[in-house]
């Protein structure tokens, strides 16, 4: 990994760890003020509500004016919606600092991911910096609500005191400003010049394209079994007796196995052909989804967090690389665009689909189901691969 790629990973890191310390503190101020938990799950959707709709314009407007100026924008309103909470923590304003920092870390990713899409060459530089590019989430969502946490139980005279909930807000509205800071002087790539002819006739155009189509529906199944574990495993542990620190240390197993998997990657990218990890991965992730419910014991749920971290982890790199493979390079911007914005209309939608479905056939049944949907899928994923677009 050079530099410059380490530059801008520090300045994901410094965004996406402002939304995600956000996210602990504005729910968390919300419950000290009385709202009911309908109140905090709105709260909690409202994150990814924002980049639902601004994602296919934030993806034109990268393919336009590149990286700098949609992190400048990102920057401002990620900064903005925390110095809001800071000075008026109330929850109408929570709120709106969720649609705020939320939208911004999808407008700066979108922006990320297209210029360092662009300045690889080939495939194999492809896999490797989406691999390295895709370590960020996983420290930031450690360092972000780590921070925050910290702020709002140890700045104020007292744990959870406003002053703390205070000091907390301005962390999260530094973080941005730092994000600049790694990103100023990062040169930018020459304008993309269209082909006659070529021009975007709206998102329905890329969607039409058949290897698109099913790089979206693969990507969104694949969402789908990330959403259903963070969704399931509390509810199952619960079932199984397990107390909270269990089940976290669940969760955790499964988000350090998927950060280890694509730490590993970039060493052996040259070995990986996209398509082969996908349905893999699938294959695998089915497999494990059948066992789950079966697991009667910490260890045995535990082992299954862990495989499903590594084959859930190695897939948005494979399907990042073939992504830029497969658009035409004057519309990456507008294809990361519809991908970011079908895994959060996944995360707003899916997880009420969850609840009404498992009240229906148990949580057991629910792995099952999706387990089944992404076993069928994987054929479609063994299907995918592209000539680079041009």
């Amino acid at each position: 990994m050079n530099f410059a790629l380490a530059r801008l990973i520090a300045g994901q890191i410094c965004i996406h760890a402002s939304m995600a310390g956000m996210r602990l503190a504005a729910p968390l101020l919300a419950l000290r003020e009385g709202y009911s938990a309908s109140a905090i799950g709105i709260l909690l959707a409202l994150f990814a509500l924002t980049q639902v709709f601004l994602a296919l314009p934030a993806g034109r407007y990268a393919d336009r004016y590149g990286l700098k100026r949609p992190v400048v924008l990102a920057v401002a309103a990620a900064a903005g919606g925390a110095v809001l909470a800071l000075a008026w923590p109330v929850f109408a304003v929570l709120c709106l600092a969720a649609l705020m920092t939320g939208g911004a870390t999808g407008v700066a990713t979108i922006a990320l991911q297209r210029h360092v899409g662009r300045a690889a060459h080939e495939p194999t530089q492809l896999k490797q910096v989406f691999s390295w590019l895709a370590i960020g989430p996983a420290i930031s969502n450690f360092i972000g609500p780590f921070g925050a946490g910290l702020l709002i139980d140890h700045a104020g005279p007292s744990a959870g005191s406003p002053e703390g909930y205070r000091a907390a807000f301005a962390l999260l509205a530094l973080l941005p400003l730092t994000t600049w800071f790694w990103i100023r002087s990062t040169v930018e790539l020459p304008p993309v010049v269209v082909p006659p002819g070529q021009a975007s006739r709206g998102a329905w155009d890329l969607l039409n394209e058949p290897p698109f189509r099913r790089l979206l529906l693969v990507n969104w199944l694949l969402s789908s079994c990330w959403d259903v574990h963070t969704f399931v495993v509390p509810l199952l542990g619960h079932e199984r007796g397990l107390s909270a620190s269990a089940i976290g240390t669940l969760l955790g197993a499964f988000a350090v196995a998927a950060a280890a998997v694509r730490l590993a990657m970039p060493f052996v990218a040259d070995r990986l052909q996209e398509r082969v990890v996908v349905a893999s991965a699938m294959v695998l992730t089915a497999g494990l989804f059948a066992l789950y419910p079966l697991a009667t014991s910490a260890w045995a749920m535990g082992a299954c967090s862990v495989g499903l971290g590594f084959a859930l982890g190695s897939v948005q790199p494979m399907l990042m690389s073939l992504l830029h493979q497969i658009t035409p390079v004057h519309r990456h911007g507008e294809a990361l665009g519809l991908r970011l914005m079908s895994i959060n209309a996944s995360s707003v939608l899916m997880p009420m689909l969850f609840g009404s479905v498992g009240a229906l056939i148990g949580v057991g049944g629910l792995f099952w189901l999706v387990g089944s949907g992404v076993a069928v899928g994987a054929r479609l994923a063994w299907g995918m691969g592209a000539a680079r677009g041009d």
